[in-house]
């Protein structure tokens, strides 16, 4: 059997602990190790806040028939909690080395400083930044073409997501054994450049701005915009992507709504960016023309759409929302 990569989690927060679980859950040793330098009592009680929130969440998900109850024991001794003293003799032994420290740039410095002065050269070493981008963290580390940024999403040992930005110099080997490592204990880890906002975090601002407006304005209740979101929004795009969705409908659907909602509401944030306009002139709307934002040309357009519309009804029944018989 292949050696399991032992993992470090730089941080023994909310990030940290749950990265914990998820390389722990799927066999890896790792080492939570405390960034914050404490006394010997002091960090004697966060290892037991710390210790009885990862029982607890494994212990739960026992709970929910992800592990056998007695397989809890054994997730749980694949993670030690360490004290910032303690780096010297821990990092030297990891694979990989994840930063999960508060979203500050001296915070991060501080950090990644502290892994580059003793993790092994040939170490992957991952920021989980939501917001600074990875080439502005690249000058913090000894190797940066081993860096590159790890966007998780929490709680991290559920969400499958983990969005991968490598900096500038960033080694493509790098960025390829992470996403392997990623795919290998189940996540769904996708690449993109180092941008603000990365992917998930873009969209859902604009999206969660937009709700908070409604209720602003007094277009619906907080309550009824969250219906709307959890059984109308959410439910399809758990099923299509948002991109698939424009090809599904149709491009031009997607510019004429656009325009009126940017005419009706004098906002210029509504107005179709200019690659629909692109795909339009193409004669690329989705899947009548056999090719939008993505490519339909090789597929059996009818067998997918049926795919598509049985998984909605598996939603359905996961909602307990399937229609009423007369």
């Amino acid at each position: 059997m292949t050696k399991r990569e032992a993992i470090a989690a730089i941080g023994a927060g909310r990030m940290g602990r749950g990265i914990a679980i998820a390389f722990a859950f799927a066999g890896h040793q790792v080492h939570l190790i405390d960034i914050k330098p404490r006394s010997g009592e002091e960090f004697h009680s966060l290892n037991i806040d710390a210790t009885a929130e990862i029982r607890k969440t494994v212990s739960m998900l026992s709970e929910f028939g992800m592990l056998e109850k007695g397989e809890i024991e054994r997730v749980l001794a694949r993670i030690g909690c360490h004290p910032l003293d303690q780096c010297q003799s821990n990092l030297p032994h990891c694979d990989i080395v994840f930063e999960g420290v508060p979203e500050t740039l001296e915070a991060k410095r501080s950090a990644l400083e502290l892994i580059s002065a003793y993790a092994r050269p040939d170490a992957i070493i991952a920021s989980t930044t939501s917001t600074i981008l990875s080439d502005q963290l690249q000058g913090f580390v000894t190797h940066p073409n081993r860096f590159l940024n790890a966007h998780w999403l929490n709680p991290a040992f559920l969400v499958p997501l983990v969005e991968l930005s490598p900096g500038e110099f960033t080694a493509e080997e790098a960025t390829s054994q992470l996403k392997e490592l990623l795919e290998r204990i189940g996540k769904v880890p996708i690449v993109c450049r180092a941008s603000p906002g990365y992917i998930v975090p873009r969209i859902q601002a604009l999206a969660m701005n937009e709700a908070a407006r409604m209720v602003e304005e007094g277009v619906a209740t907080a309550e009824d915009i969250d219906k709307a979101t959890k059984y109308g929004f959410g439910f399809r795009f758990a099923i299509l992507g948002l991109l698939e969705f424009i090809d599904w409908g149709g491009g031009d659907i997607l510019f004429n709504a656009s325009n009126y909602l940017a005419s009706a509401t004098g906002e210029e944030r509504y107005l179709p960016p200019q690659i629909v306009k692109d795909n339009m002139a193409n004669s690329h709307n989705g899947l009548r023309d056999k090719k939008g934002f993505l490519d339909y040309s090789e597929l059996d357009i009818p067998k997918y759409q049926q795919q598509k519309l049985q998984a909605f009804v598996a939603m359905l029944r996961h909602l307990d929302k399937i229609p009423h018989k007369g």
